[in-house]
């Protein structure tokens, strides 16, 4: 059915193996395309974990803070399309709620927030931080800042300006790579803030707030997969405060990029884990409905080429 509307073959084969193999419940992943006064439009996601015997069940909306993305990682479809403009801290807020407002029929609500969306947050720092401090206020959502995680690649002076603002919000770094040589040229910015400077800036995050910082390293099949990068990584974030995740990547239609088998991802992580570093490796969700960064917005665009 699929590749009679004219989706590519692998797309069915996702759609087939999550809905047969992965039994994936409907609504568990939802994407969001909105589109701004301007007509220019964002992706917001939404995934839904259950609880265990070890955590309660969560919902977590994944917010974007640009429009595009001016940074240019090689591995992301966000930043293939290009950057247009900053959001402004009404329209950060406004995916919150409207979110929440689809939830509700459903009787759920949203328990966390990562800035993990489209865009560098650290880019548009003051609308990032006034949205997170619009939802705290008691006098609308009061949603704690504890429950909100801030994405960035790096950029080391506004890292250090989080550190003072007194909100305790989590730090998650975009590492993907466990040397400057290769992280430079996997994100260009790298050059000017290196490794070293971003983990000293978010070491004394971690200090100053008490809040744990998430290393994302994003694994690419003979990239940074390899048992020694592992090794070099746990030597590089082997701190207070740590946490690494490992997120397979998600394939991007085009791209020569692909992710690492299962066994390689879990053998990657044991070298980590051997280490004393605390480790997961993200599921990896909503492959049927385009959920990683970027690639709904892309195709919503060349749909939109396609018909001019």
């Amino acid at each position: 059915m699929l590749a009679g509307a004219g989706e590519p073959a692998y797309r069915a084969d996702q759609a087939r193996r999550w809905f047969w193999q992965q039994l994936a419940p409907a609504g568990e992943t939802v994407k969001y395309l909105f589109k701004l006064r301007d007509s220019r439009t964002i992706e917001t996601v939404v995934m839904h974990y259950p609880g265990t015997s070890n955590s309660r069940s969560r919902t977590t909306i994944c917010v974007s803070s640009q429009v595009g993305c001016p940074i240019g990682c090689s591995f992301c479809a966000t930043g293939q399309s290009g950057f247009d403009r900053n959001l402004s801290e009404a329209e950060i807020v406004d995916q919150f709620l409207a979110v929440s407002r689809d939830l509700a029929e459903r009787e759920r609500s949203l328990t966390n927030v990562v800035f993990m969306g489209m865009g560098e947050p650290m880019n548009n720092y003051a609308a990032v931080v006034g949205a997170i401090r619009r939802w705290a206020d008691s006098r609308t959502l009061n949603f704690s800042p504890r429950r909100v995680t801030i994405s960035t690649i790096g950029l080391v002076p506004y890292v250090e300006r989080l550190s003072e603002e007194g909100l305790p919000v989590n730090l998650a770094i975009s590492l993907h790579a466990p040397d400057d040589d290769l992280r430079s040229s996997m994100i260009p910015v790298n050059r000017k803030y290196p490794i070293a400077a971003i983990i000293a800036a978010a070491k004394a995050h971690s200090e100053r707030t008490g809040r744990r910082t998430s290393y994302e390293y994003v694994l690419l099949e003979g990239v940074n997969d390899s048992l020694e990068q592992a090794r070099r990584l746990a030597r590089l974030v082997n701190h207070r405060l740590s946490h690494v995740n490992l997120i397979p990547m998600n394939r991007i239609e085009g791209s020569p990029l692909a992710p690492p088998s299962k066994a390689r991802s879990q053998a990657f992580q044991a070298i980590l884990q051997e280490a004393g570093i605390s480790t997961t490796i993200r599921a990896t969700r909503g492959l049927d409905i385009d959920a990683a960064c970027g690639q709904l917005r892309a195709r919503e665009l060349q749909s939109s080429l396609s018909r001019a």
